[in-house]
């Protein structure tokens, strides 16, 4: 794929919401990405964690020019005068030092409340904080990682396999997420102790990344949002004008996966 940077966007949104990109690993799916910012527009970008893979630059440095062009095109919106704002998440927490700074445009916060067109209020946080296996042994985590690693490495074979067949993407890592039974209950926890947290504060809903699994539920009373990533499902997070919120996965199909806040279906964006 070979985005157009020159092409005119051909959606517009009230706000966008990104998580997990991780540039500077070999899996990060920067040209889908790219492909992405360049057709849409939006009054705010959340770029909620983990878009610069810090943990993996250290490992060993990968930074191709597509990964470059990410940040300048995010810089570039900044300029133009989309609102940028910079969650940091665990991958690149270096960053949260500087929380309440602004640097290029762009805001960097440790969390921050949206409140969407139609009122209601969400906390935006990467989500780590809630992550027991992070709380409970680095160790863990560790050997986590290097068996994600290996997995989105055989995903880039496979998928490559599969277009040149003319079979659309394919994530092998979010199959054995649904499949996995300690996966499917780890998640389920996660998402309970953020919609607990959203409660706790008094706020309608909750918005973040970290697990790499795009979703828009509703957990007792409180809309738990996770906007997905961009190395397996290539997922985004946008909220439309009328406050209504949608998941929408952009590699060679374009799709609205979930929506909610209405029970017309919804498009996948104005026409700018």
């Amino acid at each position: 794929m070979s985005p157009n940077p020159s092409k005119p966007p051909v959606f517009r949104f009230r706000s966008i919401f990104i998580s997990d990109v991780h540039l500077g690993f070999r899996g990060c799916s920067a040209n889908y990405l790219l492909d992405f910012l360049h057709s849409v527009e939006t009054d705010t970008l959340y770029l909620v964690g983990d878009i610069i893979d810090v943990w993996s630059l250290k490992r060993s440095f990968f930074w191709p020019q597509e990964h470059n062009n990410v940040i300048r095109t995010i810089l570039g919106k900044a300029k133009a005068g989309t609102r940028v704002v910079y969650i940091p998440g665990n991958h690149d927490s270096i960053f949260r030092e500087y929380d309440g700074m602004v640097f290029g445009n762009v805001e960097i916060r440790r969390e921050i409340v949206h409140e969407n067109a139609d009122g209601r209020r969400f906390l935006v946080l990467h989500g780590d904080e809630f992550d027991s296996v992070i709380k409970a042994s680095p160790l863990l985590e560790a050997l986590g990682n290097r068996a994600y690693a290996f997995i989105l490495k055989l995903n880039r074979y496979v998928n490559f396999f599969r277009r040149t067949f003319g079979f659309p993407y394919w994530s092998i890592a979010a199959f054995l997420k649904h499949k996995v039974k300690n996966a499917v209950t780890y998640i389920a926890n996660f998402e309970r102790a953020l919609a607990d947290e959203a409660k706790r504060r008094g706020l309608d809903g909750i918005i973040c990344g970290h697990i790499h699994r795009a979703e828009i539920t509703n957990i007792d009373g409180v809309t738990y949002c996770n906007d997905g990533d961009w190395v397996e499902s290539c997922t985004v997070l946008a909220e439309d004008f009328d406050g209504r919120m949608s998941l929408l996965r952009w590699t060679e199909q374009k799709e609205v996966v979930t929506h909610t806040g209405a029970l017309a279906p919804v498009a996948i964006g104005k026409a700018a």
